[in-house]
């Protein structure tokens, strides 16, 4: 029988597995042993017999106990946590769930470029202070301005990246995109895709900038002093993949001096974001705490995703979110 250990826990609750989660696999797959550990207590006596995990994140002695190992799977999109050597050179494979956040976090794109656009952030401090500022809002800059025309630029072309592509696209937006494979088939929406060692010309032309590239050794600090420069006057920068793809202290220099237009942030370099950071302060600045992938069906796509995957599993066929250890997504 094979052994299945679920081994995921983390401060905020929806990010753990259900009870019925692991319940669920049990009577649908009567073949598999599973045992959920609704955190890492214990998993030093339970990996070393475990065939298949569930996890984002391993310490390297503890994969070292996992002599049975042949697939971990991450209920996350990003895997960074997971990629160090001991795993990446070995013969486990990996999986992630980005198909399953695709879908949910590109609508919470749109919903800050909508409300950059329509600068909805300024429009709820000005109903705060009680303030008609109809006035204020068209002659500070940047103005409200159209989303139909306006270009949109996407740093990464994963499963967000064309699900962005396909809302942005439908609205009028002409979306450009750098991805590090530029000859791969385009997705239908996307109007001009550009290598990574171009990532300069495509914030040159944007008017939203969208970062939803993964975590690896080239895209740490992506967004730098260099690249703010780059932006066009009034652009706007959104981050939904992870707060080191940009250099906070640059970000910050950046909206001070009004170099962009302004900014949506989901991710930080540290989360929860401290009190104490200045971002909290910008008025150009609109801050989401790591919701755009919240939604209330989560759990129930991660189950549909990953049954479909344990199906294959065991019929020996390819497996759907496979990893590139090497690359690092």
């Amino acid at each position: 029988m094979l052994k299945l250990i679920i081994t995921l826990r983390h401060r905020f609750d929806l990010w753990n597995a259900p009870g019925w989660f692991a319940e669920r696999l049990r009577r649908d797959f009567s073949g598999l042993s599973v045992v959920d550990l609704r955190g890492y207590e214990g998993i030093e006596q339970q990996i070393p017999d475990a065939d298949i995990a569930i996890a984002w994140s391993l310490r390297p002695e503890q994969f070292r106990l996992a002599k049975k190992l042949r697939w971990i799977h991450s209920t996350a999109a990003a895997v960074h946590q997971l990629m160090f050597p001991e795993l990446i050179a070995s013969h486990v494979v990996l999986t992630n769930a980005r198909e399953v956040h695709g879908p949910v976090v590109a609508e919470h794109v749109m919903a800050l470029i909508f409300a950059l656009a329509k600068r909805i952030p300024r429009a709820v401090r000005l109903q705060h202070k009680h303030s008609w500022g109809q006035r204020e809002m068209w002659e500070s800059r940047p103005r409200p301005r159209e989303v139909a025309g306006a270009t949109l630029g996407l740093i990464g072309l994963g499963s967000i990246g064309r699900a962005v592509c396909r809302s942005a696209s439908s609205l009028g937006m002409k979306v450009i995109a750098a991805r590090e494979h530029p000859e791969k088939e385009i997705p239908t929406g996307i109007q001009q895709v550009f290598s990574s060692s171009q990532i300069d010309e495509v914030l040159a032309l944007s008017d939203y900038v969208v970062l939803c590239a993964p975590v690896t050794l080239s895209t740490q600090g992506l967004m730098n002093e260099d690249r703010f420069a780059k932006m066009k006057p009034g652009a706007c920068l959104i981050n939904v993949s992870r707060g080191p793809l940009i250099d906070e202290s640059a970000l910050i220099d950046a909206l001070r001096s009004r170099r962009i237009g302004g900014a949506a942030l989901d991710v930080f370099a540290i989360e929860p974001l401290p009190a104490e950071s200045p971002l909290w302060d910008f008025d150009n600045l609109l801050i989401t705490p790591h919701t755009a992938g919240l939604t209330e069906k989560i759990w129930e796509r991660q189950y549909a995703l990953y049954t479909e995957n344990l199906r294959r599993f065991l019929a020996g066929q390819p497996l759907l979110g496979l990893v590139d250890k090497q690359k690092g997504y």
